[in-house]
């Protein structure tokens, strides 16, 4: 590990924290984010204004870094941008190992002052070896240290999760969303316009992260495009890696250059490293998400054959279509299966066939009954459950142990059999009640989605995964043969 990453990772684990530039305008919001911290956290700020504010908080503050007795490893810069060189300069005298640069106006203002700017904090910084983190980014987050840049997220919590993003936004967004859909982080860093550590830097730590045994990342454009492919290309056979590229259109290529003065690799360059390297397309939130739940909740499969269960007929055939049009096989069942199922299926108002439409089968021990079919047909890959509400709610509210019974049948096939199960809990007008039997589901191991399409998309990207997995290992035992 070179200099600068060995410092990123003091950063990442400081013994103190530093703000410099908290205001009133803006809540202090940088000190009230680091206040879940485990370690101290001081003030840096030369505005009598300020300073009682944020004394009132607890907070010590200095007029400068280099007056604090302490060592401080990690500093948010959130002054105007004429006085980031000068901050700079004193965390380099103060022997800080890396700095969050939130303060913007660089760069990707296309200003020749920005540009001077820019190029003397990277000057300054490399010279240094400071883990610079920005400038034009929301930093780190760290949930095990209660290192925050939002004060919403969750802190205190360790996680496995990596996530890595030129936009703040949607690193914000995706700790505030996974952490609601089960995910738990373990590192998320924006880093914005990425004048001294870019991406390649920030993956390189994660592949080498015990804490991080996924990575997703959002990308706008890499400075050094050759190295950062290299070490895409390192990632996937150790740990999954999901990207979501922003500037895939002209339009977007533009936007890009204003927000991170980043510039977009070719769509082409992409498609081939995706179809090279295993590492995972996803074209937005929802489906990073998504296929992270099935990466680590689903039991890895490279099998593309599903059995469908549905309640009702309409969503049978909605839920046929969507896997389909995903690339997904619903195949029907062997012979031996339907002969089971002709002993015990009322007709009446379902069908057997696959996709299964329930009708009126779920009476005692039919749910069970089918899924153990399913389960153990030969034609079948994966199963998954459609469990709307709208039907659910009122069975659930009449018979406190129904949705107990329901949910232990998936549970324990799970527990019995080597196939994938998943669930989709959606459309109905129960929102609460679908958020909270998604969670209670993905805590035991079967993950649930909000509709046919994220489940299928989310399925499918684990699955692409594991074959490129499978491929390796087959490449690996030709060579040794």
């Amino acid at each position: 590990m070179d200099k600068r990453l060995e410092n990123l990772h003091r950063a990442l684990h400081p013994r103190a924290i530093a703000v410099v530039g908290a205001r009133k305008l803006d809540d202090y919001m940088w000190l009230r984010n680091m206040s879940t911290f485990m370690g101290p956290v001081y003030s840096v700020n030369i505005d009598p204004n300020e300073i009682p504010g944020i004394e009132a908080l607890g907070v010590t503050n200095y007029a400068r870094l280099v007056d604090i007795p302490e060592p401080v490893d990690f500093v948010v810069c959130a002054v105007p941008r004429r006085a980031a060189p000068i901050v700079l300069r004193d965390a380099i005298a103060k022997g800080v190992a890396g700095m969050a640069m939130f303060t913007a106006g660089f760069a990707e203002t296309a200003e020749e002052e920005g540009r001077q700017l820019q190029d003397t904090i990277t000057s300054l910084a490399r010279e240094a070896d400071l883990a610079l983190i920005g400038p034009n980014c929301m930093g780190v987050y760290h949930p095990k240290l209660g290192i925050r840049n939002n004060a919403e997220q969750p802190s205190g919590v360790a996680g496995n999760v990596g996530f890595l993003s030129q936009s703040g936004t949607h690193a914000i967004n995706f700790s505030l969303y996974g952490s609601s859909q089960g995910l738990k982080i373990s590192k998320a860093i924006s880093y914005g316009n990425a004048v001294l550590l870019d991406s390649p830097d920030f993956l390189e730590y994660l592949l080498q992260d015990d804490e991080t045994s996924v990575i997703g990342m959002y990308i706008e454009g890499p400075r050094d495009g050759r190295r950062l492919f290299e070490v895409i290309k390192r990632i996937p056979p150790h740990k999954p890696l999901l990207i979501w590229r922003g500037g895939q259109t002209a339009a977007g290529s533009r936007a890009t250059a204003s927000h991170t003065a980043s510039l977009a690799q070719s769509s082409e360059i992409w498609d081939a490293l995706f179809r090279q390297t295993g590492a995972i397309r996803v074209d937005g939130l929802e489906e990073m998400v998504d296929t992270i739940k099935a990466l680590q909740g689903l039991k890895p499969s490279t099998g593309q054959r599903f059995g469908l269960v549905t309640m009702t007929g309409g969503p049978s055939v909605v839920i046929t279509d969507t896997f389909a049009r995903a690339g997904l096989e619903i195949p029907t069942l062997t012979e031996a299966s339907y002969e089971t199922f002709r002993g015990f299926f009322s007709i009446i108002g379902g069908s057997y066939k696959n996709p299964i439409d329930m009708g009126m089968n779920w009476a005692g021990e039919s749910l069970h009954e089918i899924m153990r079919i399913l389960m153990e047909d030969p034609h079948i890959d994966a199963v998954v459950n459609d469990l709307p509400l709208t039907f659910l709610f009122r069975r659930m509210a009449m018979r406190p142990d129904f949705k107990e019974r329901l949910v232990a049948t998936p549970t324990e096939m799970r527990q019995r059999y080597n196939k994938p199960v998943l669930a989709v809990v959606g459309f109905s007008p129960f929102e609460k009640e679908e958020v909270d039997m998604r969670r209670e589901l993905s805590e035991i191991g079967i993950p649930a989605f909000h509709n046919f399409e994220r489940a299928a998309r989310a399925f499918r990207n684990a699955s692409a995964y594991h074959r490129f997995r499978a491929s390796l290992t087959a490449e690996n035992s030709r060579s040794i043969a």
